[in-house]
């Protein structure tokens, strides 16, 4: 399907859901807070609520990765939130746009923090092209706020509000996500981070002075084309953080000895194995509530399920550039990673243009590996994400998915969250070209001595009872 058929089947739908959007009762609308909505792919500021001091402020609140936290309104002791489900165009990274449906403009939708205790209304306007529900992932609630369309609610109609409301009753992480064609609405990029802050201190819960949250998600994309294939199962060509990859992805930064929260949620079809470089972290809770201090141990990789939250912990005192990513190589890497075929030791220059005139999105892997493809200037599709791609201070990254940079830094100022730029090593402390002859010579050991009086083995054949001898 073309660019041009893609853009009008996909905004065709989202002008059917306006239309019958504005159908319902202003008078309705007029007590509903406003749906506020945001499309920058840019990471936001911790959000504050109005009137608010640093002082004042009940709790640290969590910044979301290429994200946002939605804002919220108090009426008679219960603080209101407007969700709208609807299809968004997002920038998963510079000039790379992917039609989904998501929430206020984004995909995933903006991160809800609430504080244990807190009564919360929701309200979700349905502007897709089908029905929908959300389900509030980990959260204890009344059965009928639960939100699995046909067996808790009738599912939302298209144009229609329904409100959800129930109490924060347990601190911890968790998600949103719809339960109607989850198949379909989740492939599209429908989810969204949730926090709970405790009330007081927990006994189980640090304070951070850091606190950082993303969802992994995956889509197929196939190369010149801008909406996913919702029928992939395990396939999938672009591996993201919030909707974002490499170098789209905004790197964490810390102040040199903060303590550090980092929130995972996984929503796609497979496991992710997250590993951060230069540091030891400890598991410190799941989607079931803060773990036990016995259960805790240091790692450097955790695994995170299909469907699992995690909260990684871990004091940032090792200063430098570190890289976190999944440790799945081929979910460092961008499209076109199907089906290339290994080209190494093989010459195949001049070949790879008079293919692509015949088949566009031809590519081959390099004749000495894939590095080669980190480098080379190779034509593709309109709107097609490169295999390999991101450039650092010493040439190519060669990643181009899951994968960020931790950024610690003595002179990072508390409460900052802009990026430092490039780690300047200090001498003496990064490695270095050998100069030819200077490496030192290999000596090897002397062969051990053979005893001249060990007897010769022996071996006895037994034959099966019955067989024949020869």
């Amino acid at each position: 399907m073309t660019n041009a058929l893609n853009r009008r089947h996909f905004f065709a739908g989202a002008a059917a859901t306006a239309v019958a959007a504005a159908s319902v009762s202003r008078v309705a609308l007029a007590a509903i807070p406003e749906a506020v909505q945001q499309t920058s792919a840019d990471t936001a500021a911790p959000w504050t609520p109005p009137g608010v001091t640093g002082a004042g402020r009940p709790y640290n609140p969590v910044v979301t990765l290429n994200g946002w936290t939605l804002p919220w309104r108090m009426k008679d002791g219960v603080k209101e939130f407007h969700l709208v489900a609807e299809p968004v165009v997002r920038e998963m990274a510079p000039g790379f746009l992917v039609n989904m449906w998501g929430y206020n403009g984004q995909s995933p939708g903006p991160t809800i923090e609430v504080v244990e205790g807190d009564r919360v209304r929701l309200y979700v306007t349905n502007r897709l092209p089908e029905h929908t529900t959300i389900h509030w992932h980990g959260q204890r609630l009344p059965n009928g706020m639960d939100g699995v369309g046909g067996l808790n609610q009738p599912q939302i109609p298209v144009g229609k509000t329904f409100v959800y409301e129930f109490t924060a009753r347990r601190p911890g992480t968790f998600m949103y996500h719809p339960h109607a064609d989850e198949m379909t609405q989740m492939a599209m990029g429908m989810m969204g981070f949730w926090v709970t802050h405790p009330k007081q201190k927990h006994p189980l819960i640090e304070d951070v002075q850091r606190d950082y949250c993303f969802l992994l998600n995956a889509f197929d994309v196939e190369p010149g084309s801008r909406t996913p294939q919702v029928n992939t199962m395990l396939d999938q060509n672009i591996w993201a953080w919030n909707s974002r990859v490499f170098p789209g992805i905004t790197p964490l930064v810390a102040r040199l000895g903060e303590r550090v929260r980092v929130r995972v949620g996984n929503l796609t079809m497979t496991n992710h194995p997250i590993h951060i470089h230069g540091i030891e972290f400890e598991v410190t809770g799941t989607d079931g509530g803060p773990t036990p201090r016995g259960s805790r141990w240091p790692e450097v990789t955790t695994d995170v399920a299909v469907g699992q939250m995690r909260q990684l912990e871990f004091i940032a005192d090792e200063p430098g550039d570190w890289a976190m990513h999944c440790h799945k190589s081929h979910h460092t890497m961008g499209a076109m990673g199907h089906g290339v075929p290994t080209m190494i030791g093989v010459d195949h220059s001049g070949l790879v243009k008079p293919m692509q005139r015949a088949v566009p999105d031809y590519m081959v892997m390099g004749e000495r590996g894939m590095a080669d493809m980190g480098e080379m200037q190779m034509e593709l599709p309109a709107n097609t994400f490169p295999m390999m791609t991101g450039t650092g201070p010493y040439g190519p990254i060669e990643m181009g998915g899951m994968f960020t940079t931790l950024k610690v830094r003595a002179e990072q100022k508390t409460g900052d969250y802009s990026d430092p730029g490039v780690y300047k090593m200090p001498p003496g402390t990064q490695a270095r070209l050998v100069e030819t002859g200077s490496a030192p010579t290999a000596t090897r050991p002397a062969p051990a001595a053979t005893s001249t009086t060990t007897p010769p083995t022996s071996a006895t054949v037994r034959k099966p009872a019955g067989g024949h001898q020869h």
